[in-house]
C-alpha cells in the first residue's frame, strides 16, 4: 500500500501472533490494523503495512466491549474487544503453531487462564505534564504515556496506590532528559519499587528531591524504595512467599506475572519429581520452581542473576528444605552440561524469551528421565524442544498459561520423557 496514509475498506483474514488483524483491501494489498478480528470488515487508515482502526463495518460475534475506559490508547492490552473463549483458543493455536513449523506434535491441555486484578507487578513511565506528572503505559506504537486512573490487570493494591505514586513521580523528574519507570511489585509485606531512567550524568537525583521521594514513600506506606538498585526509602522487607520459604527479592528482580500462573507452573515441577532423587532448576531466578521442588528432592540452580541467587540462599536456610546448591552462571555463555547435570533425574529450564537453545543441546544429552519446559516464547519453547526431540525425548503434552492477560503473550508448560 501506499507510503501515504489512505483510508481502505478491509477484510481481516486472521489475527497475527503480535495480536493485530492481518486485513487485505479489494486489490489483494495487506495491512496489519491493531483492535480487530477474523472476519470482521473494518474502514482503516493504511500506511505501509499497518493501519490504524477507524470503524468496524461488520463485527465478529467474539468482538466485546472493552471493559477498561483506557482502552485502545494506552499500550497495556492488546485483546480487551475479543471474547475471553476466543482469544485463549486463538493463545492455544499460536502454541500449536509454533510446535507445528518445528515439525512437533503433542497433546496440548486447556489454557490456564488468570483472572483480572492478578498481575503483582507492573513498570509505570512517568513524564512531566500540564497538571503534574502522567503516569501509566506507553501507547500503542507510541512513546507517548497515557496517564491511567486505572488498571484491569494489576493487584488492586498498586491500582489504590496510583495516585500516591504519581506524586512520587514528582520527584524524579526534575531533570529533563530525566524519563523515569517505577517497577512497582505487590509484595506480602507492601509495595516495592524500583525507580529507573533518571538523568545520572548531571549528578543524578539532588539531596532535595530524594527527600521529597522518601516522603512520598512514607505517605505511601511502601515497604521499600530504591533507585537504581540504591536505597532511598525502607520501611520493612519487602517479602514474597515462594512455596514453604520466604524471600526478599532483590531490587527490580524477575518475579512470575501473576501469583496464580506460577502456582500452576508450581504444580508441574512439583509433580515432575515424585520419586526422583535430584532435581535441577535452570535459569532459576528467585527459587520459584527450586523452592518448591526443594520440599520433595535436592536441588541444583543456577542463573545470571547474582542477586536473586543470593536471595535463593537465604531463603534455602527455611527449615524443612532439602539442600539447594544455588550457582551464579551466565547459561547462554556456560551453560551446565550433561556432565554436571548427572544424578539429576528431573530438569526445570525457564529460560528469557530468547530461550535457551545451547543450555537444552545439554540437557538433551543429559541423563535425567524427565524434563519440565517453561516459557513465554512458543517460538523459541518449540526450537529448543527440538534438541530433546532431535535426542529421542518425547514432547508428553504442553499446558499454556495465560499469565499475560489481554496481551499476545502467552506462557506455556512442556513435559518431556524419554
Amino acid at each position: 500500500m501506499s507510503s501515504n496514509p489512505q483510508t481502505h475498506e478491509l477484510l481481516v483474514r486472521e489475527v497475527g501472533a503480535r495480536g493485530d488483524g492481518l486485513a487485505v483491501d479489494e486489490a489483494g494489498h495487506r495491512a496489519f490494523v491493531p483492535l480487530t478480528l477474523a472476519a470482521e470488515r473494518v474502514r482503516a487508515r493504511v500506511e505501509g503495512d499497518r493501519g490504524e482502526l477507524l470503524e468496524v463495518l461488520t463485527a465478529s460475534p467474539d468482538r466485546v466491549d472493552p471493559p477498561c475506559p483506557h482502552y485502545g490508547v494506552c499500550g497495556g492490552c492488546a485483546l480487551q474487544h475479543w471474547s475471553m473463549d476466543g482469544q485463549l483458543a486463538w493463545k492455544s493455536d499460536q502454541v500449536r503453531q509454533a510446535l507445528a513449523r518445528e515439525g512437533i506434535e503433542t497433546e496440548i491441555r486447556s489454557v490456564i487462564a488468570t483472572p483480572p486484578g492478578s498481575r503483582r507487578r507492573v513498570a509505570l513511565h512517568a513524564r512531566p505534564g500540564p497538571n503534574g506528572p502522567r503516569l501509566g503505559f506507553k501507547g500503542r506504537r507510541s512513546w507517548t504515556v497515557t496517564d491511567i486512573q486505572t488498571c484491569l490487570i494489576a493487584d488492586p493494591r498498586i491500582v489504590a496506590a496510583l495516585p500516591g505514586l504519581r506524586t512520587l513521580a514528582a520527584a524524579f523528574l526534575d531533570h529533563p532528559k530525566s524519563a523515569p519507570t517505577l517497577r512497582v511489585t505487590a509484595t506480602e509485606t507492601g509495595l516495592d519499587i524500583e525507580v529507573s531512567g533518571v538523568e545520572r550524568k548531571s549528578g543524578g537525583l539532588s539531596a532535595d528531591r530524594q527527600m521529597q521521594a522518601a516522603e512520598a514513600a512514607g505517605a505511601l506506606d511502601l515497604a521499600r524504595l530504591t533507585l537504581g538498585g540504591e536505597p532511598l526509602y525502607q520501611a520493612r522487607r519487602p517479602v514474597v512467599r515462594i512455596g514453604s520459604a520466604q524471600v526478599e527479592p532483590p531490587p527490580g528482580a524477575f518475579l512470575q506475572a501473576a501469583p496464580g500462573a506460577e502456582a500452576a507452573m508450581q504444580a508441574a515441577c512439583v509433580a515432575a519429581v515424585q520419586g526422583a532423587s535430584r532435581a535441577a532448576d535452570l535459569f532459576c531466578g528467585l527459587g520459584s520452581f527450586a523452592l518448591p521442588m526443594a520440599e520433595q528432592v535436592p536441588v541444583l540452580a543456577a542463573d545470571s542473576a547474582g542477586e536473586s541467587i543470593e536471595a535463593l540462599k537465604a531463603a534455602a536456610r527455611t527449615p524443612g528444605l532439602k539442600p539447594i546448591q544455588a550457582v551464579t552462571r551466565d547459561l547462554f555463555r556456560e551453560p551446565v552440561s550433561a556432565m554436571e547435570l548427572r544424578g539429576c533425574d528431573v530438569i526445570v529450564f525457564d529460560p528469557p524469551r530468547a530461550g535457551g537453545f545451547e543450555q537444552a543441546r545439554e540437557i538433551a544429552v543429559s541423563d535425567a528421565v524427565r524434563v519440565v519446559g517453561i516459557s513465554c516464547n512458543p517460538t523459541t519453547f518449540a526450537r529448543d524442544a527440538r534438541a530433546l526431540v532431535d535426542a529421542g525425548w518425547r514432547l508428553e503434552h504442553v499446558t499454556p498459561v495465560d499469565q499475560f492477560l489481554w496481551s499476545a503473550h502467552i506462557e506455556l508448560i512442556g513435559v518431556f520423557e524419554r
